[in-house]
């Protein structure tokens, strides 16, 4: 995954919220033939900001 528009260095000093910054981005953006995590999703699951439909979907995947 590239990104022109963050700091990556300087957000990998807090891992969490490079975890949840990388999670975002793959949902938002594509994958990049990487796969979703689910246990990180699970664990930075009310902290993600996504689109309300996708985060429906994915907590459906998710949830049951």
């Amino acid at each position: 995954m590239k990104n022109w528009s963050t700091d990556v260095e300087k957000l990998k000093d807090d891992p969490d919220k490079y975890a949840i910054w990388k999670l975002e981005q793959m949902v938002n953006f594509g994958l990049d033939g990487e796969k979703l995590p689910s246990i990180e999703l699970r664990k930075y699951w009310s902290e993600l900001k996504l689109d309300p439909d996708k985060k429906k979907y994915l907590g459906r995947l998710l949830y049951e």
